[in-house]
């Protein structure tokens, strides 16, 4: 009579153990799904923002038509990825967005009369604090992610994981223009002439 009372402690055990585990992991899979809507939530802002921008800045670069393409397609390409609600399309469309951003404000520079106008000057920042909030976000994300995915990939929970229907999350990687060292240069321009003493 003794076995069956070790028995039933082990069964029990055993199924606290597994219930354990299994709130464990839904736990985290919703905080990684939570820190990726507040990624959504920047992107879908920012989406928003670059119709006014572009329109802003068209009637003060017309002959840079290609940037504002550039900027405008990315855009779209960034929508669309968006819809699919896979991180590796999002990101790489992200980071061309980024890029095209970029060169819509290294260009920008050229204009001093377009620098001056107030709604420029918001968008340009309202744009740079989102971007600010996006990179925020994609560190959170990308911490939840690593637990979780941590989580699953150990042992016991490796092993009934995926009977639980659990999947591995992918990172929001960051933009690979954003991985490397800036580079400088000066031109071929000769030093300036020292001033004769």
């Amino acid at each position: 009579m003794g076995w069956w009372i070790v028995v039933a402690i082990v069964v029990v055990v055993v199924g606290l153990w597994f219930v354990f585990m299994y709130n464990r992991m839904v736990s985290m899979r919703n905080r990684t799904q939570e820190a990726w809507s507040q990624i959504d939530v920047e992107l879908k802002r920012r989406h928003d923002l670059i119709p006014n921008l572009v329109n802003t800045v068209q009637g003060y670069m017309g002959h840079e038509r290609s940037t504002l393409e550039a900027v405008t397609n990315a855009r779209a390409a960034a929508v669309a990825a968006g819809a699919t609600g896979d991180p590796a399309k999002i990101g790489a469309s992200e980071n061309m967005l980024s890029q095209s951003l970029r060169s819509l404000f290294a260009v920008s520079e050229n204009y001093p009369d377009l620098k001056a106008i107030a709604a420029f000057t918001n968008l340009q920042g309202t744009l740079t604090a989102t971007e600010d909030k996006i990179e925020s976000s994609r560190r959170s994300y990308n911490g939840n992610v690593r637990d979780f995915n941590i989580a699953m990939q150990r042992l016991p929970m490796s092993l009934i994981a995926g009977m639980l229907g659990f999947k591995m999350f992918g990172f929001f990687q960051a933009d690979e223009g954003d991985r490397g060292v800036p580079q400088v240069s000066f031109g071929s321009q000769p030093p300036p002439a020292r001033p004769a003493t």
